[in-house]
């Protein structure tokens, strides 16, 4: 049998889990069982638990039919395990390196003792480490394993189950489980340490506790605070021995103020709470003891043509006298135009708070992007909008010197139509920050859209972020746009906020799937590629840091006059889905369109001849390199021999390339991405539509040597026919 059961309970924590599972299945100490137990969640985490249990025969996965909360499902893990000890974490804490062999050593060198009493730390949301136990708790003093009277602070420790390891013979000779609801460590973590006979300690940090922004039961607020008065019931009757009642008594007298004075627990509640803690005192004081909870510069001056020197000095003076004037009138003109700007500004605000008072229009739509152009997933979406939901007016904020299409109202950002428009719009979606000044709005939803599926870090896991405006931000979203699994958990660590993400896939590339053959003429012949050339598109992310660019030149003399190069900062007024429909190839690094670009199934290379200076400034969420759709280069002659090679159009190999990065990084995106969105956010849900197989799929096809895909008979579904019930994990 192995040495420790490691039991984890996994309900939405599908970003923290593979982190965790990691962090057990990497330890050199691998005599262990890991024992998954999905308590039905709808996440992703009964798919992570499943890929990492194919890969590794030290992983059980145990999956419930419904949610039944952390603590039966703990049981679950239990009524499972073989190992000589028991332990417990969460799906979202990690062990420390090397802390399995510490653990081990440890039990060797005290006797193999009932109960291990190890340190642990809190692993704040923004990344700061912090030691949990108070100093000098866990000291080796005695070296020792005795019963709990040679170590009685050990009862003035939070009562938690995951900073211990349990024989497991313990937890049945004592008949130990977890009860339903909050706080269910209570009645597990006191009785086993008054019913031990042997207790060591390890004064080492081995395990990490996260303590999330969201999500977490203990810092979310509700009625199910109300548990800790049955939990401490259930502790006083589990003890084995009376002679702890006191000290736990004191123990849940601190720890029921602590819950009366913090946030979680309901106003509406707190009057009953405090109700039955008198009633749960009063029970339990005789045997413990009463407690209570108790300006321009001139151009000097011409020599004068006067002689004398009075005349002089008098045309000196009268210069003099000008240039102050034109100075003093300078600032009295920028004086005047400051007030009248600072009054316009007050006179928006008080506009502004004006519109807050008056009802929002259920039939507003504002949208908006970065740089203001009608594009990315806002624009796909705006047109998605307009065609299904044609009674919701649609808005874009831009100025006049941003095209757009005809029907849609323009909202010149800094005037009062703008304002008037974000006050009193029902719905606001951006792919950047909406205005810091915006209000909080009962009934007004907004919909963060992102701009693409991410490579380098973002949020939160950007370094030396500055955290209250993000986090302002966030907190305000309703809905945040997902495209496939890699971007949700992405999205949960970098911007951790109870927004609900919409995994459907990325709008902006439906019209991959949308676009007929003659548009794609058109924009080639619009851009200039010659018929019959394969045109090469070049399409970089930004650096921050100094970057050689690709001679683009260079690369067409290489490749000769078969071909066509394109540059996307050639071409900033075309905008990027466009650029890609006329392309038969992309050429790129790390820029999102990289995995909007797969779903059209033309060939991809990755150049990247800056990769671990990029990964070193920026970081990264993937191994590029292991994971790209296609040939990676580090060179332009690199470049230019594989756009050359036949391998690159036809091989079946370039094409199960791609084919796995589609898997990953595209599973919705079959042309009905914006109308899923759409359906979501603005019709309730009504028809959402399932998502179309990969191999159903028909995107436009390039007009030169595009690979064919295997032939595949069922049509993928029009818009309008009826649809059957997706079964994708959305």
């Amino acid at each position: 049998m192995p040495r420790f059961s490691i039991i984890v309970p996994a309900f939405r924590v599908q970003a923290y889990l593979p982190a965790c599972l990691t962090s057990v299945l990497s330890q050199d100490f691998r005599d262990v069982e890991l024992i998954v137990v999905d308590d039905a969640s709808p996440d992703g985490c009964g798919e992570i638990a499943a890929d990492v249990a194919a890969a590794d025969p030290r992983v059980t996965v145990i999956t419930l039919d419904r949610n039944v909360g952390p603590g039966p499902a703990r049981n679950a893990g239990i009524d499972r395990a073989t190992g000589d000890y028991l332990l417990f974490l969460d799906g979202d804490d990690v062990l420390t390196p090397g802390s399995l062999a510490a653990l081990d050593a440890r039990i060797t060198a005290t006797g193999d003792p009932e109960l291990l009493v190890f340190g642990h730390a809190r692993l704040a949301w923004h990344g700061r480490v912090t030691p949990a136990d108070p100093p000098g708790t866990l000291t080796a003093r005695p070296t020792e394993a005795t019963p709990l009277a040679g170590r009685p602070e050990l009862l003035g420790m939070e009562p938690i189950a995951w900073a211990r390891a349990y024989r497991r013979d313990l937890v049945t000779r004592l008949g130990l489980r977890f009860p339903a609801g909050h706080y269910q460590d209570v009645p597990f973590a006191y009785p086993a340490l008054a019913g031990a006979g042997s207790i060591a300690v390890l004064d080492r940090v081995c395990l990490h506790h996260r303590e999330r922004r969201h999500g977490g039961r203990a810092e979310s607020a509700g009625s199910g605070h109300l548990d800790v008065l049955r939990q401490y019931e259930l502790a006083f009757a589990l003890l084995p021995t009376d002679r702890w009642r006191a000290a736990l008594y004191r123990r849940m007298v601190a720890h029921l103020t602590a819950v009366h004075r913090g946030t979680a627990l309901p106003a509406a509640d707190r009057a009953a709470f405090l109700r039955a803690c008198r009633e749960l005192c009063l029970r339990h004081r005789a045997a413990a003891g009463a407690t209570a909870i108790g300006g321009r510069r001139g151009a000097g001056l011409p020599l004068p043509r006067l002689r004398g020197r009075h005349a002089y000095r008098l045309l000196a003076a009268a210069r003099r006298l000008t240039r102050r004037t034109r100075a003093a009138l300078g600032v009295l003109g920028a004086r005047v135009r400051a007030a009248a700007a600072g009054a316009r500004a007050v006179a928006l605000r008080a506009h502004y708070r004006l519109q807050l008072h008056r009802p929002l229009d259920p039939q507003l739509a504002v949208f908006t992007t970065h740089d203001r152009r009608y594009a990315c997933h806002p624009a796909a979406l705006e047109a998605k909008v307009r065609e299904l939901a044609p009674g919701i007016r649609t808005a874009w904020a831009a100025g006049p010197e941003h095209p757009l299409p005809a029907g849609i109202q323009r909202l010149v950002p800094g005037t009062a139509g703008y304002w008037t428009a974000l006050a009193r719009a029902r719905y606001l979606v951006s792919n950047t920050d909406f205005p810091a000044t915006l209000a909080d709005r009962r009934g007004q939803l907004r919909l963060q859209t992102h701009r693409g599926t991410p490579l380098a870090p973002q949020g939160l896991d950007v370094a030396d972020r500055e955290l209250d405006p993000l986090l302002r931000q966030i907190d305000r979203w309703d809905h945040c746009l997902s495209a496939n699994r890699h971007t949700t958990l992405a999205w949960q660590t970098a911007f951790p906020a109870g927004y609900t993400v919409l995994e459907y896939g990325s709008p902006r590339a439906d019209l991959f799937h949308t676009a007929r053959p003659e548009e794609v003429a058109d924009v080639r012949a619009r851009l200039g590629v010659p018929e019959g050339a394969r045109a090469v598109l070049y399409a970089p992310a930004p650096r921050g840091y100094p970057r050689q660019p690709l001679d683009t030149l260079e690369l067409a003399r290489e490749l000769g006059p078969d071909f066509a190069v394109l540059s996307a900062e050639e071409h900033p007024d075309t905008p990027l889905e466009r650029l890609c429909l006329a392309a038969d190839t992309l050429v790129t690094d790390y820029a999102p369109v990289l995995f909007d670009y797969a779903g059209l199934d033309r060939p991809i290379v990755v150049h990247i001849p800056d990769w671990e200076a990029y990964r070193a400034v920026h970081g990264t969420y993937l191994d590029l390199p292991a994971v790209a759709p296609g040939p990676v280069t580090r060179t332009l002659p690199e470049l230019a021999a594989t756009l050359l090679r036949p391998w690159l159009w036809t091989h079946p190999r370039s094409a199960a390339l791609r084919a796995e990065f589609r898997r990953r990084f595209c599973p919705y995106d079959d042309g009905f991405a914006a109308e899923r969105v759409v359906r979501a956010f603005f019709l309730d849900g009504r028809g959402v539509p399932p998502v179309v197989p990969d191999e159903c799929r028909r995107p436009v096809p390039s007009p030169v040597a595009i690979t064919p895909r295997a032939a595949v008979t069922p049509p993928p579904p029009q818009p309008n026919a009826p649809r059957k019930v997706s079964t994708c994990p959305i």
